[in-house]
């Protein structure tokens, strides 16, 4: 990803918070990595972070705080 100084983890997931892929360790100036059908929004994550919380694809996210959309 462009415009960043250090490596991060994306996560991203759809609408009902659902881990569609995650990219580990995406690393500066490189281009963006592609987001896949069904995107709604992208956590950006100090790198390692995914391995360590052992996330991965299908997994579904739970905030301890609700938004409403």
């Amino acid at each position: 990803m462009l415009f960043m100084r250090f490596a991060i983890d994306a996560i991203f997931v759809d609408r009902s918070m659902r881990v569609l892929r995650v990219a580990e360790h995406v690393r500066p100036w490189v281009p963006a990595v592609g987001a896949p059908r069904g995107t709604d929004s992208v956590l950006e994550l100090p790198a390692g972070t995914a391995t360590r919380t052992g996330t991965q694809a299908g997994d579904e996210l739970i905030s301890s705080r609700s938004t409403t959309r």
